[in-house]
């Protein structure tokens, strides 16, 4: 593993473990408070939360037109050929983030088996079942905010001018899911980390085969299309 992949990994580890044990504390009143916000907030975030099931008939229209533009940064000096070469590398590069993430959200869940809020009233906020192989006991990690913190991670290592707009992308749906009753904070910002943590791995690993991504002089993966030509 080289130095700043190492480094990139302990800061968001680091922050994953700040965050989470900073919130554990309030989980309950913050997601008893949030649950108890206004009613059109509420419905708002209803509306926006199952963005993060990934649901091809909401987003996959969007998620074309998003790749389109990126492919067309990215190769905008390529041949067709290069071009449908980038576009394959793309895919890819989402899968592998979205797949990886989505297969430790689940061996997290199972392995600590939280209770959910909805069983507040009867087992409070820090019940633990593992292996319950029930729904009701995987609140830790947010799989939403798993799924969001990789796929809005992935386009902010794509593109990172946008990086702020798609960080709160991320964090708005993660809250959405605090708002409906479905997780409480500290399984959101694991979630949303998680995610994130995926994204930049996963570009690290690209920039090594120099897919999409090259390192810049400080060892960070960046868009190869940022980075000046390499000389011979």
């Amino acid at each position: 593993m080289n130095r700043p992949l190492a480094t990139s990994t302990l800061w968001i580890l680091a922050a994953t473990v700040v965050l989470v044990v900073a919130l554990i504390p309030f989980d309950p009143v913050l997601s008893q408070r949030a649950q108890g916000l206004p009613g059109a907030i509420v419905t708002f975030n209803k509306r926006i939360t199952d963005f993060g099931t990934f649901s091809w008939m909401i987003y996959g229209f969007g998620f074309v037109i998003i790749l389109a533009y990126i492919v067309r940064r990215v190769s905008s000096n390529e041949t067709v050929t290069g071009k449908a070469r980038t576009a394959r590398r793309l895919s890819l590069y989402f899968l592998l983030t979205v797949g990886a993430t989505s297969a430790l959200v689940h061996l997290f869940k199972l392995i600590i088996g939280r209770a959910r809020p909805e069983l507040f009233a009867d087992h409070g906020a820090y019940s633990l079942t593992p292996f319950a192989y029930d729904d009701l006991y995987s609140s830790f990690p947010s799989g939403h905010s798993a799924a969001v913190g990789a796929f809005f991670g992935a386009f902010s290592m794509l593109v990172p001018r946008l990086r702020p707009l798609f960080l709160i992308g991320a964090l708005m749906i993660g809250v959405s899911r605090v708002i409906v009753g479905a997780h409480y904070p500290s399984d959101v910002a694991a979630g949303l980390l998680l995610g994130l943590w995926t994204a930049v791995a996963t570009a690290f690993f690209f920039a090594r085969k120099e897919w999409l991504f090259r390192f810049n002089e400080k060892g960070w993966p960046l868009p190869k299309a940022l980075l000046p030509p390499k000389t011979q």
